[in-house]
């Protein structure tokens, strides 16, 4: 037997062996980066909630069990914010329902016309009282969502009344009748929303709903002006950022993606604001204008829309200044009605650092309770066993949940409590 030969029989029975190694490793390298994608470690939990001991909050918990319960997110996707996050993006909801409102039309003092959309309960409250929810949708958003139609139809067979904003300029079908649309933080077509509501039902009580965007639109608009919280109930803000100039500095950043959810996020905008190019900057041709445009046109980044478009409808002289005023977190510390702050750990879009500011809200104010859970991503919060989402997510129910327990408080509280007095002073007038 020659050498060759020998060297044949000796190394051919390995090959096998060493190329089904080969494949081990490498379905072990994906099952490994499929865990950590899917983040299937990580364990279910309950919310983390910061609150004050108050007869109020422990009302709350006990009335609202969903607060101290276990979020349980779909097992196979359900844990990762990025797969959360894109199914609401994309989907918005599965087996939306289609609940019928109609469509108001208000006139605003810059001859701009703002539109909401209004549906009637299909059952009567459990409180038997008139209770309207008026929402503010999140950033580009209308009543035509999915998961704007899915909150609604809920809310209705619940006993409540539904107002929904439509941000200026977010229908596709409602041209603007004047230079302006949505910004992040102008409160005047929900201020007018309000207003409608409260002169057209004057016996009925207000919930004040603000999904993301949305969520820094009510905190403002309630924390401006103390005439604003009357009739108001309470209020519930899901994912919104609290200060969009600590924001900035995180959505340049590419960690958890931010920078390319940016991106979309600006290139959603960019078509907003250019389907409705001839109302915003007319039909003539102007030097600064189409400056602007072409700028809009290459723009990558939300700020860049910002400094070039968003901050010039409300006349303010810089992107800082811009964000300053538009952010509720100027404003969020004057609002005394109860306020329900939810966020999720794995929220791609909000940075951690921005969790500290309502954190330290619900420490210092007694009518406030911050729930961060640990999965649910940016709006997402789907339910599920394994892999299909239930129409229904754990945001719809707490949000109903946490308004029924509201209802039921300011129904039954005893006459020396209010959502802002503490036990002492219970004591005292009973002294």
């Amino acid at each position: 037997m020659s050498t060759h030969e020998s060297d044949v029989h000796t190394f051919s029975p390995e090959l096998p062996a060493m190329f089904d190694g080969m494949k081990l490793a490498v379905v072990a390298t994906v099952l490994y980066v499929v865990v950590r994608c899917l983040n299937l470690k990580s364990p279910t939990a309950p919310p983390e909630l910061t609150f004050q001991d108050m007869p109020l909050n422990r009302f709350l918990l006990k009335s609202c069990p969903l607060l101290t319960k276990e979020y349980i997110p779909p097992l196979l996707w359900g844990k990762s914010g990025h797969l959360q996050t894109a199914l609401y993006g994309k989907l918005g909801r599965v087996s939306s329902p289609h609940p019928n409102g109609v469509r108001k039309y208000l006139p605003m003092l810059d001859g701009a016309t703002a539109t909401f959309d209004l549906f009637e309960p299909v059952g009567n409250h459990r409180t038997g009282d008139d209770i309207t929810m008026v929402i503010c949708p999140g950033i580009g958003n209308h009543s035509e969502k999915h998961y704007i139609r899915t909150f609604v139809d809920y809310a209705q067979k619940e006993g409540y009344r539904c107002a929904v904003l439509n941000h200026l300029g977010a229908l596709p079908n409602i041209e603007l009748t004047s230079p302006r649309m949505f910004t992040y933080g102008c409160t005047w077509e929900f201020a007018a929303m309000v207003g409608y509501i409260k002169r057209a039902y004057p016996e009925t009580q207000l919930i004040v709903v603000g999904f993301s965007l949305g969520g820094n639109i009510v905190c403002k608009f309630l924390g401006e002006n103390r005439t604003n919280q009357e009739r108001v109930l309470c209020c519930v803000s899901v994912c919104q950022g609290y200060s969009a100039l600590r924001a900035q500095e995180t959505f340049l950043q590419w960690d958890q993606f931010r920078r390319f959810y940016n991106f979309l996020m600006a290139d959603n905008m960019k078509k907003i604001i250019l389907s409705h190019r001839h109302s915003l900057f007319g039909g003539i041709s102007d030097k600064t204008i189409d400056a602007d445009i072409g700028r809009l046109y290459t723009a990558t980044s939300i700020m860049q829309i910002d400094d070039t478009i968003m901050r010039k409808f409300h006349g303010h002289s810089s992107l800082k200044e811009y964000y300053e005023k538009e952010s509720c977190v100027h404003y969020i510390h004057n609002v005394n009605v109860p306020l329900l702050l939810v966020n999720s750990a794995d929220d791609p879009l909000v940075h951690n650092s921005l969790l500290k500011i309502p954190h330290t809200l619900a420490s210092k104010k007694s009518n406030v309770v911050f729930a961060l859970t640990l999965h649910g991503g940016h709006l997402g919060f789907f339910e599920g066993a394994v892999l299909f989402p239930q129409p229904l997510t754990w945001m719809d129910k707490v949000i109903v949940g946490y308004a029924n327990a509201m209802c039921q408080w300011e129904k039954q509280k005893p006459p020396c409590q209010s959502a802002h007095l503490s036990e002492s002073s219970c004591d005292e007038e009973k002294a």
